[in-house]
């Protein structure tokens, strides 16, 4: 399985982007408004990365829901909280 590697980087308008390594096409883009730039007051890269951080954890949680179980799978009871 090949590995790719992605970078945050913060684009000439602003934003900041989600994207390949090597690569300059943005695959995601957040935006932060002129007053939650001043209300973070220079940590809107950190909030963007923990927004992009949870959003790969959710595609990968999608993922493994997709993932076909196998019969020891199916007869297991769930328990929710």
């Amino acid at each position: 399985m090949a590995f790719t590697e992605y970078e945050l980087v913060v684009l000439d308008d602003g934003e900041i982007a989600l994207q390949r390594s090597g690569s300059d096409e943005p695959l995601v883009r957040i935006s932060f408004s002129p007053s939650v730039l001043a209300y973070l007051d220079g940590k809107h890269v950190d909030v963007a990365r923990s927004m992009m951080d949870a959003g790969i954890q959710t595609v990968f949680e999608i993922n493994d829901d997709r993932a076909p179980s196998g019969p020891e799978q199916q007869n297991k009871h769930q328990t929710l909280h």
